[in-house]
């Protein structure tokens, strides 16, 4: 493998996960695409370190979206305010 080789997210994803499931030795998945087990182990440690992320639900842009939201409804122009009990 040429040294300072790019791969894709999705490349990166699929080996990971295939680590994590444990159904192959790093071994076996290095072989099958042709890279070393310790980059192997260090992409499935950074799934398992960022997989809890996925499920979060504030993430940075959701954040943003929920301020622009209030600023949004509590900052009309007419002066007017949501009635949220309707």
């Amino acid at each position: 493998m040429p040294k300072g080789k790019r791969h894709s997210a999705e490349l990166k994803f699929k080996v990971a996960l295939e680590a994590a499931k444990g159904t192959k030795t790093l071994a076996e998945l290095a072989s099958e695409y042709d890279l070393h087990p310790s980059q192997i182990s260090a992409w499935k440690g950074q799934l398992l370190s960022a997989g809890v992320s996925i499920f979060s639900t504030t993430t940075a842009q959701t954040q943003q979206a929920q301020e622009g939201l209030q600023a949004e409804l509590y900052n009309r122009s007419d002066g007017s305010r949501w009635n949220w009990r309707g």
